[in-house]
């Protein structure tokens, strides 16, 4: 019997073993601290546990006992009940202080000594308010819960412990303990401990795309130690115990054990956890016992809801609400001081008056009754108004048909909805590489083996990228910093670069999985040749000259090319059969013509050329031909059977007819990549069990090949393995694919001076694809003796039964196994660009955004991509830091100093000027990111145009961004599509995911999700200008008509003893700004462009000029309360002065100034409005109809409505006279008379000022045209043309 399986059976007698010790329980004298020994302590679960019992089997009492007290799975995400909504939702509202400052009002009212209304119409305004929102919250809640009704009432087969049986039940009645079948494409209840799998391996295969949005098929694998799988599950026979780690959100991890009746326990894990949500795929039937239930499920505790951010302008209104609380204290205070006075000089008066009450009392009480009444100019519909205004913005960019990507049929997706505006205020852009800024669509462009390189022309030519577009490979060879001596090196980048082109325009596949589609290889000549000659008549064993290889070589390449199609967790499928299974065969076979009788058992046709090959006992036979053949440093020579061609022939085009069926699957394009590229030279992975995998070698045939261990690929590790039995020689031998950085650090030692010269040439060959654009990957192999592995095995099997420090373990594990490799060869594969990235990146940059590139990979690849995308520009000086040490970088701090001056005013042939660009390797960075080094870092960057981070760490990013967003106090906004970009994606004030070949972890986590990076130009230069322009303005407006009309009330208290009386109705005082005033602003919030669109794509200078004309800042908010004042000073005094002497009364004189007021306020939305649509008019138009009506049936019909005044007649009467019409024109004309002026002047001189400053070039060929000339007028809509003419000579 096999080694691996007297290892595992001895390992399962340990586990059952009577003693109750092994290496699941602790032994009497634990190892010593670091010890792997297999028999030294286990780590247990420590602190709160879970324990899971079968719902129907033998420990009932016990069961009832403790896993009732677990959670349903049922599940509520609703905030509300019929019984809770309104108290819990006034709860929720009255957080907001502006809602508890009216619910004071209110009360106060009701104090007799301060009323200054009748006491319901106070309360009209904050009722409105929160019936809108509570209107709005219980819809949301509504569909929440007809989403949560229909996912409770899905059905699933639990076990029955009375009928023995299966039943149907609801979701919502699933509990901890329940056993749960499931067929192939059904959802996962909840989740389950996997305990059965009708595949005969024990494996079930999943898709988490509900989960993560990965579509790639994973596997998860059925408890080890349970009965054989293929055969019936059985619940009665389920004995065991579960005890495992509480609910927690850790995707990824899961931890406990499996205690059985013999009182041996079997660890748990991941792998062995299927998760809510999931979907069963290519498994005809899975049976689980469930330990998470409803919100204890890992899928519910991630349901986070929307994300929340309180935007920059957000933070800014609250100052300014603050700003009018101190102005509204301000003039009740001078309101009850002038009370308080005129009291006291009041001699015998003609009306009544409370002479009982003190002057300082009665001021005390006049505060508070103008509080009342002055409460309008604290926006109580602001919040309100925002909200609305926002919902619509998300609403236009969501269905903007050039951020929909017909393709994959997606559009963009607002997931944070308060934060629209800060789309129009980015400063810094910190972009992932890989996925973001290319295809993440990888094809096979080059390879090194044997210290040979083999450049695939052919397959490049079509899918290469222009990395000539910006800089040529010259102007790329500068050498790179030796911080070690203390230097920085400024590169200035060759002009003489060639022709600026544009790549080919690329398009993207809809995709139904993940990285299934065909890719097409073509193979290098060179190296089909040398394959090849693993069926030619005669090989050389020893090194030389000819162009025949020699063993040695051959043994490289067949390694090199079987490590590429079996170092991977790819998923082999094809349209008729959903997965491709490897059938049980003796490992390792003892000849090839036992390969070929075991498939002609099995029905395999593509293999009558091995029916060539003679039986094996003779001693040339190919046995003894491999045996030598992989045996390295053999000398000697072999003469193999010969195959007949025609026999070849046939096998091939059978082979290449059985291949055209085949479809894999994996979990990442760099891995899709590779194994169609081992498939391209006929090394072909045709089957992937747990145990075994198939694989058509060249000359040879289909084998299967016994996978004995995969250690998967992880960030920190950088490489992923595979341990298998050599399907020819019968060795153990692992197979190791990582990053360069990390391969060659754990390679052996040069033996000799074949192995140096082999390493010398990967690493110049690795070095040349990375200037070329190329992900970079190493190929190694290591051999173990039979004792060696059999050590590793125990070492490992312990780590994966550790329930705590199980990573740790396993992490220094995989480091003994990865050791002393022998470097086979290294990879190249092209990512293509996507398409206008380069013009995106150019457009961005243009618009005063700083564009970062933080990436994974080497420093030469991005360069190379930092180029192709015009990030790097032909004229711009690379300024290139790595050290080795902290200390260098100390060292460098010393010369992180302002760079030259000479570079920054050089100007390209374009017109741009030149810039550094500071390019930073991932161990210098980690040291950069220090406190005592980051201050020099930041200024450093601060002084550059751009910044290429190479190498970083999920980690670092976040770092980066972290430090530049709270040192520099600016805008930050990061984009990526991986995992690897969560980080950044959630540090940064806006945090955007692109669905691209990573699956949706970015997403998932992002404010704003998109399909393309092209699509950031118009999201933000063209909607994050009008939402931020729109918004600031409107909060503008919003101030500007309650300072306006709340001041019409505070002049008149000069006239009536500052006795907190008005002028007009209460009616219409509390509905001029909460009706007749309100729908307007939101039109204006959701519509106005102050710019078109094509302006602001064609001018990205326009983006930057939102941030130099400030639209919404101290200085502009108190220039419109200004104008509220100016305004409200005529609006009272026009109309004053002209009743002057007259015997009208109080309702009467009141009567102009609020038409006037509404008319002002409406008029000057008009002025200030850049676009007038028809819906713009319908808005305006109603809203004076609605007020006129209004006023009109109150003059008509009110008699008793409104105590102590009695408005019956006076509008009627005041409407009848022409004087009325004639005060109200000129108190509109003479109002907004300096304000239309001052508006279109100031708007003139902003963008005249802005292109002067940044665009003389363009303003100097406006004026020679004469296009100023018409500015004399004063309109603001001259800036239009302004700035159409400057895109026309732009153009020119």
């Amino acid at each position: 019997m096999e080694q691996l399986h007297w290892v595992r059976h001895r390992c399962r007698q340990l586990l059952v073993a009577d003693s109750g010790r092994g290496w699941y329980s602790a032994p009497e004298n634990p190892a010593a601290k670091g010890s792997l020994e297999p028999h030294g302590s286990p780590h247990r679960l420590s602190g709160k546990r879970r324990k899971v019992l079968a719902h129907h089997g033998p420990y009932q009492q016990e069961y009832e006992g403790i896993c009732k007290g677990y959670r349903g799975n049922a599940i509520r995400t609703t905030k509300y009940s019929l019984l809770s909504f309104i108290p819990m939702n006034l709860f929720q509202q009255f957080h907001r202080a502006a809602n508890l400052y009216f619910l004071f009002l209110v009360l106060l009212n009701w104090v007799p000594v301060v009323e200054a209304f009748q006491k319901e119409i106070t309360m009209i305004p904050l009722v409105v308010v929160l019936s809108v929102i509570a209107f709005k919250d219980g819809l949301e809640d509504y569909r929440r819960y007809q989403y949560d009704k229909k996912v409770n009432n899905n059905i699933v087969r639990v076990y029955s412990g009375l009928q023995k049986d299966y039943i149907e039940q609801r979701w919502q009645d699933v509990r901890v303990g329940d056993f749960i079948r499931l067929s192939c494409n059904e959802i996962i209840p909840a989740d389950m401990l996997l305990l059965y799998s009708s595949d005969p391996h024990g494996v079930c295969y999943i898709e988490t795309a509900n989960l993560d949005g990965e579509t790639n098929l994973k596997q998860r694998q059925v408890v080890a130690d349970l009965p054989l799988q293929g055969v019936e599950f059985t619940p009665e026979s389920f004995h065991s115990r579960i005890e495992c780690e509480n609910p927690n959100n850790n995707l990824s991890k899961f931890r406990g054990y499996m205690e059985h009746s013999t009182k041996g326990r079997v660890g748990l894990h991941n792998n062995n956890l299927l998760l809510r949500s999931c979907t069963v795929r290519n498994t005809e039937t899975v049976v689980g016992i469930v330990v998470y239930a409803g919100h204890e499920t890992k899928a519910m505790m991630n349901n986070s809801g929307p994300r929340y951010k309180r935007s920059q302008m957000e933070r800014r209104l609250n100052i300014d609400i603050l700003w009018c609380v101190l102005l509204l204290i301000i003039m009740c205070l001078t309101a009850a001081i002038g009370h308080g006075l005129w009291l006291q000089q009041l001699k015998d008066p003609i009306f009544l008056v409370d002479t009982e009450t003190s002057p300082a009392l009665a001021g005390f009480y006049v505060f508070w009754t103008m509080i009342i009444v002055l409460q309008v100019l604290i926006p109580i519909s602001l919040y309100v108004s925002i909200e609305i205004v926002k919902l619509g913005q998300i609403y236009f960019i969501q269905n903007d048909l050039a951020l929909y990507n017909d393709q994959l049929d997606s559009r963009i997706q607002c997931r944070a909805l308060n934060i629209t505006e800060d789309l129009g205020q980015i400063q810094y852009l910190f972009s992932d590489k890989t996925g973001t800024l290319t295809e993440n669509k990888m094809v096979f462009r080059r390879c090194s083996v044997y210290g040979i390189e083999y450049p695939h022309e052919e397959n490049g030519d079509s899918w290469l990228y222009r990395t000539q577009s910006g800089c040529s490979a010259r102007s790329l060879s500068c050498r790179s910093v030796n911080c070690n001596q203390s230097s920085v090196s400024l590169h200035t980048l060759t002009a003489d670069s060639e022709e600026e082109q544009d790549g080919p325009s690329s398009h993207v596949q809809p995709r139904s999985c993940a990285f299934c589609s065909r890719m097409e290889v073509v193979p290098d000549p060179e190296l089909v040749r040398k394959l090849d000659c693993l069926a030619s008549p005669a090989v050389s064993v020893s090194d030389s000259s000819s162009r025949t290889p020699s063993s040695l070589e051959l043994t490289y390449i067949t390694d090199f090319f079987l490590a590429l199609a079996i170092c991977n967790s790819v998923v082999v499928s094809s349209p008729s059969q959903p997965r491709h299974v490897v059938p049980e065969a003796r490992i390792p076979l003892k000849s090839l013509e036992d390969i070929k009788l075991m498939f002609q058992r099995m029905n395999f046709s593509p293999f009558s050329a091995l029916s060539a090959f003679s039986p094996p006992q003779t001693k040339d036979s190919p046995r003894s031909f491999t045996r030598r053949l992989f045996a390295r440093g053999k000398a000697g020579s072999f003469t193999p059977p010969a195959i007949p061609a025609s026999s070849t022939k046939e096998g091939l085009d059978t082979e290449n007819s059985a291949d055209d069926e085949l479809l894999y699957e994996a979990e990442s394009p760099d891995e899709a990549a590779l194994v169609h590229a081992a498939r391209a030279y006929r090394c072909t992975l045709r089957g992937r069990s747990p145990e075994n995998l198939l694989v058509d070698l060249p000359g040879i045939g289909c084998l299967a090949v016994r996978l004995l261990h995969i250690l998967p690929f992880d960030s920190n590790r950088k490489r992923m393995s595979v341990v298998v039995r050599h399907p020819l020689t019968g060795q153990v031998v692992v197979y190791t694919k990582g990053a360069d950085s990390v391969i060659m650090d754990l390679l052996e030692a040069p033996q000799g001076d074949r192995c140096s010269h082999i390493r010398e040439q990967t690493q110049k060959h690795l070095d040349s694809y990375a200037r070329e654009g190329l992900r970079t990957l190493c190929i190694a192999k290591k051999v173990l003796e039979e004792e060696e592995y059999e050590l590793w095995l125990k070492r490992q099997l312990y780590a994966e039964a550790s329930i705590e420090d199980r990573e740790e373990l396993l992490m220094e594990s995989a480091h003994r196994l990865e050791t002393n490799l022998t470097l086979l060869g290294a990879t190249g594969i092209v990512d293509r660009l996507q398409e206008e990235v380069p013009e995106t990146i150019r457009a961005l940059q243009r618009a005063g955004i700083k564009v970062w590139v933080l990436t994974g990979d080497k420093q030469e690849t991005a360069i190379n991509i930092a180029c192709a995308c015009k990030l790097l520009r032909p004229n711009d000086q690379l300024l290139t830091v790595n050290c080795g040490s902290k200390v260098s970088v100390q060292r460098c701090g010393e010369n992180w100093s302002e760079p030259p001056s000479a570079g920054r005013s050089a100007e390209s042939s374009s017109g741009a000027a030149a810039g550094f660009i500071l390019v930073i390797d991932g161990r210098t960075l980690d040291w950069a990111l220090q406190d005592e080094l980051r201050s020099d870092f930041l200024e450093l960057s601060r002084q550059c145009k751009a910044v290429i981070c190479c190498r970083s760490t999920p980690l670092q990013k976040s770092e980066v961004v972290r430090l530049v967003r709270d040192q520099l106090k600016v805008m930050t906004l990061a984009v990526g599509d991986g995992a690897n970009d969560v980080s950044m994606i959630q540090v940064a004030d806006v945090g955007i995911g692109i669905s691209g070949q990573e699956g949706m972890q970015a997403v998932m986590s992002s404010d704003f999700a998109i399909s393309r990076f092209k699509h950031l130009r118009k999201l933000l230069l063209v909607h994050g200008h009008w939402c931020y322009s729109r918004l600031a303005n409107m909060i503008l407006y919003f101030f500007y008509k309650n300072v306006m009309y709340v001041n019409l009330l505070f002049w008149y208290q000069f006239f009536c003893g500052f006795s907190g009386s008005v002028m007009t109705n209460s009616w219409v005082l509390i509905l001029f700004n909460l009706l007749f005033t309100s729908v307007p602003p939101l039109i204006y919030g959701v519509l106005d462009q102050d710019v078109p669109a094509d302006a602001l794509m064609e001018l990205p200078e326009l983006y930057q000029a939102g941030h130099t004309s400030k639209i919404y800042i101290p200085r502009t908010f108190w220039l419109t309360i200004l104008d509220g004042f100016y305004q409200s000073l005529i609006c009272f005094f026009v109309p004053y002065f002209t009743y002057a002497g007259s015997d009208i009364g109080d309702l009467s004189f009141g009567s102009p100034i609020n038409t006037s007021a509404l008319l002002i306020i409406l008029l000057h939305q008009v002025i200030e409005s850049h676009t007038l649509t028809w819906l713009h008019g319908i808005v305006l138009l109603g809203s004076g109809v609605s007020y006129f009506a209004f006023v009109l049936l109150l003059s008509l019909w009110c008699v008793t409505c409104s105590p102590p005044t009695n408005p019956l007649g006076v509008e009627t009467l005041q409407m009848s006279q022409p004087l009325f019409y004639m005060v109200c024109a000129l108190t509109t004309v003479v109002a907004l008379l300096p304000s239309t002026s001052f508006s279109g002047w100031e708007a003139i001189y902003i963008w005249w000022k802005y292109l002067n400053g940044t665009n003389s070039l363009l303003v100097e060929k406006a004026q020679q045209k004469g296009l100023f000339d018409q500015l004399e007028t004063g309109s603001a809509r001259f800036v239009n043309l302004i700035l159409n003419h400057c895109k026309h000579v732009n153009q020119k």
